[in-house]
């Protein structure tokens, strides 16, 4: 089996994989809705999801039309951070629990969820999206990709994490009002 073949194997892999979780996502949403959460933020999520739907297609695309090899050592590195990116952001789905969306839905009454990575940052999901956009096309040497949908990430979360920590109100902005968006403090940021 080829390099690019196992890499095709992995896109269909994590492509299935976020289709279940669409599927958690709806059965969340539900939940909360009937529990009196609301939603903030549909304009820029049809952004999102077409970011995040075209992002398997690229990375597919540029290793097979431009023929990029597998990118070796840094293949391997671009793997290791891919998968520390699902560790994390299964750490924060976790976290969440049934408060997990991929749209921004408020619970009015809920205190803010402040364990797990969440003790560390503010935004530990958008973090490991981010490590995951960057390295999954790393991978196999899909660096176009890489770049643009890493800075498509970066435009489409400023206006999400402005609304988002906007919609979540004073207790939110009170819990993490010392904690980083993303780089934890032991790590200098």
């Amino acid at each position: 089996m080829t390099s690019q073949a196992l890499y095709f194997g992995f896109l269909i892999l994590l492509s299935a994989e976020r289709c279940v979780e669409l599927a958690i996502s709806r059965a969340n949403a539900r939940v909360a809705f009937e529990n009196g959460a609301f939603e903030v933020g549909q304009r820029h999520y049809r952004f999102m999801a077409l970011l995040h739907t075209l992002f398997f297609l690229s990375c597919a695309a540029e290793v097979h039309f431009l023929e990029r090899p597998f990118a070796g050592n840094i293949g391997y590195v671009a793997l290791v951070c891919a998968l520390l990116g699902q560790a994390l952001r299964y750490s924060a789905v976790s976290a969440l629990g049934r408060r997990w969306n991929v749209r921004i839905i408020v619970w009015p009454l809920a205190e803010p969820v402040a364990t797990g990575p969440y003790r560390f940052v503010r935004h530990p999901n958008y973090l490991a999206v981010g490590i995951e956009l960057a390295a999954i096309p790393l991978v196999h040497g899909a660096f176009l990709t890489a770049l643009v949908f890493s800075i498509g990430n970066v435009i489409v979360l400023s206006v999400r994490i402005r609304e988002e920590e906007r919609a979540l109100g004073e207790r939110y902005a009170e819990t993490f009002r010392d904690r980083p968006r993303f780089i934890p403090r032991f790590f200098g940021g």
